[in-house]
């Protein structure tokens, strides 16, 4: 498995991939703490709409999230790796939106 993600990450060894590993953890566990701030303030609870909830997850978790990631790559010596990751995904995502050539 560290094989292969080496390679799909094009990283040199198996600390790279760790390093990584463990940037995307303590970016989930900040992004799960911050929500919750954030939707205390708001006022959501579990029986507020589904609709208000995913769309404060959409409009400023999901941004926030992309600006942890790279705060904590930056934190562990790896921006440089996420925020081509960034690049790419936002490439991505953009291009969900682009009307296809016929």
């Amino acid at each position: 498995m560290i094989e292969r993600l080496k390679e799909r990450w094009q990283v040199r060894n198996g600390w790279d991939v760790l390093v990584i590993l463990i940037v995307f953890a303590c970016t989930g566990f900040s992004v799960l703490y911050v929500k919750r701030g954030i939707f205390q303030l708001a006022g959501l609870t579990e029986t507020s709409p589904s609709w208000l909830r995913w769309s404060v997850n959409i409009l400023i978790i999901l941004p926030l999230y992309q600006a942890i990631l790279l705060a904590w790559g930056w934190v562990w010596g790896k921006f440089s790796f996420f925020w081509a990751f960034e690049k790419r995904m936002m490439e991505r995502i953009g291009g969900l939106f682009r009307r296809k050539k016929r």
